[in-house]
């Protein structure tokens, strides 16, 4: 645990590293860039929950791939699945009006079922014609897409009547979810959600056989695991999760379907998924750190005339960095190790030596 914290660290500090230097390539000053960086995301209670309101679809996408990549199913459908659980989210809020103690828990579950329901597409496609779920599931994105974008679009069956541009009406009022003190009621799920998914992955028996499967499908399919039935229930699980953030997105604000909801959340969220190398915690403590880079990046650029871009410049290089050093790092630290073990022998053997 300690050593992939380090290298985790020291994969970061290496790229902060590199993005100084190309500041100074360019004249600028690096401490005065990083330290608009960290004020404009992490100065207050107020910009920190900023911060952690946006990393709230970051890390449930990237939760949704580290928990397919670490059981197995190549899931890269989080983009599709985060449009379709909004979707659901924004047409039950359309449909229904209950007070907010029922209406936030009942949109929740639609944003579940309508990313889990688009997961499960795949899965079945899997099981009944052995199609990859890598290649159905990116093609699925596009048809969540085109689909989406239609509903909304102006003079389409969700189109807002008199809207200038793409967008479905208001949800109800009690599927908004409001603040507590600064902070987002979002957050809380977020937390909640992260929180579950880590016990069972790491904590039951479901997850033992997920993590198994993860590493070696031969060897857990010998030892009695149900592969195929877990590969259906992870693709499932991770597909809620994509579908959670959308439909989270939508309740928090703008309180609607618009086009271009999704950004990019969720490639991010894969994204985040690889740097962590598809360890849960990794994941959500990527998933704040992309967040606060992106929540800082505009006031960065407004204080200091750095373009917004670099942050994209620096996210690609953590990338790079922490995966290409990845195995180099680790195996240094295990030569580290091992030297400190051995050492104490050595020191014992020069000792009798001398004597």
């Amino acid at each position: 645990m300690r050593q992939k914290l380090f290298a985790a660290l020291a994969s970061i500090g290496i790229a902060l590293g590199m993005g100084a230097l190309i500041l100074l390539l360019e004249g600028r000053q690096p401490f005065e860039v990083y330290g608009a960086l960290v004020a404009l995301s992490l100065g207050d209670a107020d910009k920190l929950a900023v911060t952690l309101k946006n990393a709230v679809p970051l890390v449930l996408t990237g939760l949704s791939a580290s928990l397919a990549f670490a059981s197995g199913p190549v899931n890269l459908g989080q983009p599709g699945q985060f449009l379709m659980g909004a979707l659901a989210a924004t047409l039950v809020g359309l449909s229904i009006d209950l007070p907010a103690p029922l209406m936030a828990p009942l949109l929740m579950g639609a944003a579940l079922a309508g990313g889990a329901l688009w997961a499960g597409v795949a899965a079945l496609l899997r099981h009944a014609f052995n199609m990859s779920e890598f290649i159905v599931t990116l093609m699925l994105n596009s048809i969540a897409d085109l689909f989406t974008a239609w509903l909304i679009t102006i003079g389409g069956p969700l189109a807002e009547a008199g809207a200038l541009s793409p967008r479905s009406p208001a949800i109800a009022s009690g599927g908004r979810l409001g603040d507590i003190g600064a902070f987002n009621i979002s957050i809380v799920v977020m937390a909640l959600a992260a929180g579950a998914i880590g016990y069972v992955f790491h904590r039951t028996r479901p997850g033992y056989e997920w993590r198994m499967a993860g590493q070696n499908t031969l060897f857990a399919r010998l030892g009695g695991c149900p592969v195929n039935r877990n590969f259906f229930i992870v693709m499932l699980l991770s597909g809620a999760l994509a579908g959670l953030a959308g439909g989270l997105l939508v309740m928090a604000g703008p309180y609607r379907f618009i086009r271009g909801i999704g950004a990019n959340y969720a490639w991010d969220g894969v994204m985040i998924a690889v740097v962590a190398n598809s360890a849960l915690g990794a994941t959500v403590g990527y998933g704040l750190f992309f967040a606060a880079l992106q929540t800082g990046a505009l006031g960065m650029e407004l204080l200091t005339a750095v373009p917004s871009e670099f942050i994209q410049v620096l996210q690609a290089v953590i990338v790079l960095v922490s995966v290409a050093g990845r195995g180099y790092l680790s195996a240094l630290l295990d030569r580290l190790a091992l030297r400190r073990l051995t050492r104490p022998s050595l020191d014992t053997r020069a000792d009798t030596a001398r004597r």
